[in-house]
């Protein structure tokens, strides 16, 4: 495990992903605290990282969609199979790779603030506490594109379906309020959901029976629910469409609230997306 880790690592900084990764987060990050702090004349750090959310639907496609699609284009994931470790432990070294080329950037960052502190008051609590929820955020969506990564070869389609997964996500939490709130509304939206999970299931299965199977029974209990106790359904999707959004989440320790739930939920996305790149490259061990 870690020597797949240094491998990892190595790797993006003897290319160019790890630089321009660093590069562009960095820039924006100079660029918004002239702006905000030095010639606004703004104490409040935490404003820097609030409004740099955005940079994620960048940065994250350019640094995930090698980590396993290039492994699938090179052939190399064969050798991964044939490592003395299991593929969690290599999946695990990966994303810890990721989330290391990250942090380096990351801990650059953290100076910033301190800096500003000579020059005026700060205060650094909601400051180093919006950079930390930030890494977070950032850990969450950098999982996500290595499971988007495992699903193809091509780094150009992983990058692409990424950013477009990144952009649904970032506005999530607008299109909850176009979202219809009556239950009839819900009911399909929920079913049309339903029906992409199962065909993602079959797709991930290699089994298109497995994934008809779920969708229909997933379909009759919704159908069920929905006879039964319609008036749950009312408002329900964008509610919970509200409460997924990652970076609605993000924006309480913007706001000086340092949210313990937020935090539960971006490690288990992670944790999540990690299992899911795991049964992805145990499939096509055994496809």
């Amino acid at each position: 495990m870690k020597a797949v880790f240094k491998h990892e690592l190595s790797s993006y900084f003897t290319g160019l992903a790890g630089y321009v990764f660093g590069a562009f987060l960095l820039l924006f990050v100079g660029i918004y605290t002239m702006v905000y702090n030095i010639s606004g004349g703004v104490s409040n750090f935490e404003y820097v990282p609030g409004s740099l959310a955005f940079i994620f639907l960048i940065i994250v496609p350019i640094l995930s969609m090698r980590v396993i699609s290039e492994e699938k284009k090179q052939k190399t994931d064969q050798l991964l199979y044939s490592l003395p470790i299991n593929m969690t432990q290599v999946v695990v070294a990966k994303y810890a790779a990721l989330m290391v080329v990250f942090l380096v950037p990351m801990l650059i960052v953290t100076m910033y603030p301190i800096f500003l502190g000579t020059f005026g008051e700060v205060y650094l609590p909601t400051a180093f506490a919006s950079l930390f929820a930030f890494y977070l955020l950032g850990g969450s969506l950098l999982a996500i594109g290595m499971f988007i990564s495992s699903l193809t070869e091509s780094q150009a389609v992983a990058a692409g379906i990424n950013f477009v997964v990144l952009l649904i996500i970032y506005f999530m939490s607008d299109l909850a309020n176009y979202a219809a709130f009556t239950a009839r509304g819900s009911f399909i939206a929920l079913a049309i959901i339903v029906a992409l999970f199962s065909v993602l299931f079959g797709f991930m299965t290699k089994s298109s029976f497995s994934g008809f199977t779920v969708g229909v029974v997933l379909e009759a209990v919704l159908i069920a629910v929905f006879t039964f106790k319609k008036a749950s359904f009312e408002g329900l999707v964008p509610s919970v469409m509200s409460k997924l959004s990652l970076f609605e989440r993000f924006y309480a320790f913007v706001d000086g609230r340092f949210d313990v739930t937020a935090v539960v939920y971006y490690v288990s996305v992670s944790a999540v997306c990690i299992f899911l790149t795991v049964q992805s490259l145990e499939k096509r061990r055994w496809s």
